[in-house]
């Protein structure tokens, strides 16, 4: 089943007075249990694509569905219930709260939302990206690698059919970089989430189960592994 359909999808920027295409005519549709690359050279529309589908932005035309609901139709109340229960984010500069020990890092998407068990499920999370043994420790504490698992764990806290990450292994080493995609690739394989990457290696998309290939806006190629 389809958890994000891209149908037709363009969007264009203003800029200076002038109309600048970010993505054009793009039809695209991710399953469930789905580990999907986006590559492509920067600039090339893949930032654009993964804030239309966590429905941070809308299309110029098109339709964009995530877990059936098309984004553009719904209201403040329902944007917010959506990103915040049916899409998790994870970042490349990790924005873990310095203030928060790890176990509240995770647990804040919760307690925002007022779900209880807030506690418990991130600890459920944080043992799932290997990381419970750390639920004490405050982010200054850990190593990049440990921030990323963090950040995984809290983009998962309130189970989203779809993952979306921007460069996630972009500021840590290979063998890091490496032990995160496998992470990444467990989370999907799991069958219930579908994970969409933005991604400048070819070497972490190999590692996935399909690649899409952007340019100038458009969809180049679409291939599994």
């Amino acid at each position: 089943m389809a958890i994000l359909e891209f149908t037709n999808v363009s969007k264009d920027y203003i800029t200076e007075g002038q109309s600048v295409p970010a993505l054009h005519e793009v039809t695209l549709n991710v399953e469930a249990g789905q580990f999907v690359a986006l590559v492509g050279r920067s600039g090339c529309g893949k930032s654009t694509l993964l804030n239309l589908a966590g429905a941070m932005d809308f299309p110029t035309s098109g339709q964009v569905r995530v877990g059936g609901a098309v984004t553009s139709t719904l209201d403040d109340a329902g944007l917010t219930r959506l990103r915040r229960t049916k899409v998790g984010f994870i970042f490349q500069s990790f924005q873990l709260l310095n203030t928060l020990s790890v176990v509240e890092n995770v647990e804040l998407p919760l307690l925002l939302a007022g779900v209880g068990g807030a506690a418990e499920k991130a600890l459920e999370c944080l043992r799932l990206a290997g990381m419970e043994g750390y639920a004490r420790r405050m982010p200054y504490q850990l190593s990049g690698g440990q921030m990323q698992r963090v950040g995984i764990a809290r983009a998962l806290v309130h189970e989203p059919v779809v993952l979306l990450a921007d460069e996630p292994t972009g500021n840590l080493d290979t063998v890091t970089g490496d032990g995160i995609l496998e992470l990444l690739r467990g989370i999907a394989a799991g069958g219930g989430t579908a994970v969409v990457m933005a991604t400048h290696s070819l070497e972490a998309a190999a590692l996935t189960d399909r690649t899409v290939r952007l340019r100038d806006g458009r969809i180049a190629a679409d291939s599994g592994h």
